[in-house]
């Protein structure tokens, strides 16, 4: 009866930990739109750094509070590793999966035009493979951090030089830059505090229930980190430009694991469980790849409602299948 008090404490905790996470998360993001519109910076350049790494805040800050708690000691190396990568991929397969299916569904269909594949789609399904061949001998390596973090950088470098102008989700210019600055700062500081709760609970209540660390992340941090790409999807659905949506989906599924792993690996370097080189990475490319090969070669570039369910149920085979192939994981 102590044991199923304590753990119903702890889930409470981390319950609220990641509420304040991914909120504190999403209005940093306002805060710093409204500051990069009142200095009038282009909308690439505010599509390629804040939105891009801004939706992926709450996966960047566990990341980079867990590295510290590796580093430090503080944290077990094994099961910190597990938490972090497994809520990195699982928050990527969401965005992949569940809210393209549900862009599709609330929108009707969708284009994918030559130029988004090349820039966008492509590089993404890039990432997947360097990533998953990087993990591959079960670490992350310093090395192997930096040079996700330089693959992330050449990307934005050529996505701002190459990229037009396009419509954007924006927020009015900020009337009080400095003041919206020093509200952003703080809320990104919550984000960091939050993230090191989360992850002192997630590393006890893992302990307590013998669970497998990253299917752990893949379902709490996986999918409370995707919320900031939820809010996009259905402001996007309302507003119709369910371009920017799946912009930002596919911009967070390179963002994640390139500033994420990247940032985390090369601080402390990451322990990688043999499930996400084994059924994450491959599941998520070969679904990637067949997406590409079904709407470019059948459909004539063009999704539907249909397709979107279909990435449904595959969302739910993703984690279906994790849970029965690695089940200690």
């Amino acid at each position: 009866m102590a044991v199923s008090g304590e753990l119903l404490t702890l889930v409470s905790i981390g319950a609220v930990a990641l509420y304040t996470l991914v909120t504190a998360a999403s209005r940093a993001i306002d805060r710093l739109v409204a500051v990069a519109e009142y200095y009038d910076i282009s909308e690439v350049l505010i599509g390629m750094t804040i939105l891009s790494v801004g939706t992926s805040l709450p996966e960047i800050g566990s990341h980079f509070i867990a590295s510290l708690g590796i580093l430090s000691g503080v944290l077990d190396y094994e099961a910190t590793s597990a938490v972090v990568i497994g809520g990195n991929t699982g928050s990527s397969a969401v965005q992949q999966l569940l809210l393209v299916g549900v862009l599709l569904i609330g929108y009707g269909s969708l284009d994918l035009t030559e130029r988004f594949v090349r820039e966008s789609y492509l590089p993404m399904l890039g990432v997947f493979v360097v990533t998953m061949g990087l993990a591959w001998d079960g670490t992350i390596s310093r090395v192997d951090g930096v040079v996700l973090l330089a693959l992330y950088f050449v990307y934005v470098g050529v996505s701002v030089i190459r990229r037009e102008r396009t419509q954007t989700l924006r927020e009015p210019p900020s009337v009080d830059p400095r003041r919206d600055a020093a509200v952003a700062a703080g809320l990104l500081v919550l984000v960091l505090l939050s993230a090191s709760l989360l992850l002192s609970v997630i590393e006890v209540v893992v302990d307590m229930l013998a669970l497998g660390g990253s299917m752990v992340g893949v379902v709490t941090i996986g999918v409370a980190a995707a919320l900031p790409e939820l809010t996009t999807v259905m402001d996007a659905i309302r507003r119709r430009t369910p371009n920017v949506a799946l912009g930002t989906l596919v911009g967070s599924n390179i963002v994640n694991p390139l500033v994420g792993i990247g940032l985390g690996g090369t601080i402390s370097t990451y322990y990688v469980p043999p499930a996400v080189v084994l059924w994450d990475f491959p599941f998520k490319l070969v679904v990637g790849v067949a997406v590409l090969g079904w709407a470019w070669y059948v459909k004539h570039g063009e999704l539907t409602r249909t397709d979107g369910g279909y990435l449904l149920g595959l969302y739910f085979v993703f984690v279906v299948g994790r849970l029965l192939l690695f089940p200690g994981q």
